[in-house]
């Protein structure tokens, strides 16, 4: 069996509440970003892009999440203003950016696959490394204040928010679909 094979077969993630320190150095994480960045990318668009929150900036994200959160529910409770102030809490965190849009050639759908292909390469990269890591989105990836707050501009679209740490504890895996129910074999008639 190869490294690469088990390494997808052991791939599980893992919630960022689970998530602690060590996440991955600068050398760290400009490998996993550099690998993150070789997908599939018809006409060499690069069609996302890359925002990395860490240290500090954590706790300010989380912070107007939860003045988002506020100002949309004045009745918000506190739990729920702790739950968005801690939401960013993970050592770093990768906000994938598409930037998919109408071109002459490439299809904007594969410009958007192509961002997916980057967040997937992007956790597999970490999980490599010895990290764990998780795919998130939840309404901050929706939320035009949270997308102005990281700067993301018209058009582009936060495809999700993927946390790196190392896991506090293991996490049992999920079931996965039996084949039977997923996969079908075509037969031209």
């Amino acid at each position: 069996m190869s490294h690469t094979l088990d390494l997808l077969k052991t791939r599980r993630s893992v919630p960022p509440l689970f998530l602690r320190d060590p996440g991955p150095d600068a050398a760290q994480l400009t490998e996993i970003l550099t690998i993150a960045s070789r997908v599939p990318d018809h006409g060499k668009l690069a069609p996302w892009r890359f925002i990395v929150i860490e240290g500090d900036a954590r706790a300010v994200l989380g912070e107007r999440a939860a003045a988002c959160i506020k100002a949309d529910d004045p009745n918000a409770d506190e739990r729920r203003l702790e739950d968005e102030k801690r939401r960013f809490g993970s050592p770093v965190i990768v906000a994938v950016v598409s930037r998919a849009g109408p071109h002459v050639k490439i299809p904007e759908w594969e410009q958007v696959l192509s961002a997916g292909a980057v967040c997937m390469n992007l956790i597999i990269a970490a999980h490599a490394q010895g990290f764990a890591a998780n795919w998130l989105t939840g309404w901050c990836a929706y939320d035009p204040r949270i997308a102005e707050t990281l700067q993301v501009d018209k058009g582009e679209k936060i495809a999700g928010f993927i946390h790196i740490g190392t896991a506090a504890e293991s996490v049992s895996d999920r079931p996965r679909p039996p084949l039977g129910d997923i996969v079908t074999r075509w037969q031209p008639t």
